[in-house]
């Protein structure tokens, strides 16, 4: 926003005129120097919207974080996708449940995936987002994601910017939606959270699935409800997957399980592995006009004299058998990305190397935050020891997380526009 500088050359009349001149230029500066800009926040694996699982937040849990956000005077949306998609379709999903109107996954991506290309229609959270205000100013947006959250705000801010060659080639332009076409510096900062951008080795073999399963019935027992009649749904329209009426959460739950998309790349499963993290690196790199920010979590130590890690006690109980998987588990295959021991420090679902930001086979930078900040380079604000991969967002913690988001919001509005 600009602040009025009320500045005059009567007030200073020893002053040279190069020397007022360059003043003024700099109060300008300085008082430009931050934005209005809402806030997205945007859910991980398994994560579920603002009325589902009977009200239990995942941003917050039993604590609403978008109102404490949007009661300190930061505006929040809260962003909601399919919990087991992958983050194409995520992306996608989050640009038509911002923007407003139908999810086009893409005319290309869909015939090679073979699931449908339209899903559901939206109002939109947001739908002034990209347009010019009355300054002449693009709205933009800090998107604020967790675990898988900070892989799909990725991959939107670069459908975005970059747009998408094999849409743009299968699609005539007056079908073809505005999320492919590119040239679109709608995202004004990135910042992940716990997030996997060089993937988790929990998601290599059938472990995730077992990991889901368990995790969802865990938070449906956190939150109240009968898994039965738990108000959770998948996202998996594309996939011909919506929940029937009357049929329970582990009837619907079951069916998703069985269904053979699990064989599909274009699903969470492949994307938070390491080698799909590993694609998805090459193909979204830093964008140069976009401020990145990353935070870590680790809940293991090491144990002498093997050097695996152990769970801490703070670490939640469904987490504890994930984390001795993940500080124990190594891999050294042709072809696929080697795992060792700089792999075993974890949250309980995330390798702790993996959240810096992207680094196997990726252009981008990653440096220690500092000031002055630049666009373009992970800034990496370092490693919450002692915080499981759900402290950050509230759930399962008795800490006060409600300041360290308005710290986090004041952060980002203090970002040059």
């Amino acid at each position: 926003m600009l602040l009025p500088v009320q500045v005059t050359v009567m007030r200073f009349p020893n002053l040279p005129r190069w020397l007022l001149l360059l003043t003024l230029g700099l109060a300008t500066v300085l008082a430009r120097a931050d934005n209005d800009y809402p806030l997205v926040l945007v859910h991980g694996f398994t994560g579920w919207g603002r009325n589902e699982l009977l009200g239990f937040k995942y941003w917050g849990g039993f604590n609403d974080l978008q109102e404490t956000l949007n009661q300190a005077g930061y505006r929040t949306y809260t962003g909601v996708v399919g919990p087991f998609a992958s983050n194409w379709d995520r992306a996608c999903e989050l640009y038509a449940y911002l923007k407003g109107g139908t999810v086009d996954y893409g005319q290309a991506h869909a015939a090679t995936h073979g699931h449908a290309r339209y899903g559901r229609s939206f109002p939109g959270l947001y739908p002034n987002w990209g347009m010019t205000d009355p300054q002449g100013r693009t709205r933009k947006i800090h998107l604020i994601g967790h675990s898988q959250g900070g892989q799909t705000i990725r991959v939107l801010t670069g459908l975005l910017e970059q747009g998408d060659l094999a849409e743009i080639a299968a699609t005539p332009e007056n079908q073809r939606s505005l999320l492919f076409q590119g040239g679109k510096s709608w995202v004004h900062s990135i910042t992940t959270l716990a997030s996997p951008h060089d993937g988790t080795t929990l998601a290599i073999g059938a472990n995730l699935l077992p990991f889901a399963r368990a995790t969802l019935l865990s938070f449906a027992a956190l939150a109240g409800g009968r898994s039965g009649e738990l108000p959770y749904d998948f996202k998996l329209d594309q996939w011909g997957l919506r929940r029937q009426p009357g049929e329970s959460f582990i009837a619907y739950l079951t069916r998703v399980e069985q269904s053979p998309i699990w064989q599909s790349r274009d699903i969470s499963a492949w994307d938070l592995s390491p080698d799909g993290a590993r694609e998805l690196n090459r193909q979204f790199p830093a964008r140069p006009q976009v401020y990145y920010f990353s935070w870590a979590t680790s809940a293991t130590v090491p144990a002498w004299p093997s050097r695996y890690q152990i769970p801490q006690p703070t670490l939640l109980p469904q987490f504890w058998g994930t984390a001795l998987f993940i500080g124990s588990y190594t891999r050294h295959e042709p072809g696929l990305v080697v795992i060792d021991e700089h792999w075993w420090e974890n949250d309980g679902v995330v390798n702790t190397r993996s959240m810096a930001g992207p680094t196997l086979d990726a252009a981008d930078r990653i440096i220690p935050w500092r000031n002055p900040l630049h666009p373009g380079v992970w800034n990496h604000r370092g490693v919450l020891s002692g915080w499981d991969h759900m402290d950050i967002v509230g759930i399962g913690t008795t800490r006060d997380v409600g300041d360290w988001y308005r710290r986090l919001a004041k952060s980002l509005a203090d970002l040059p526009e």
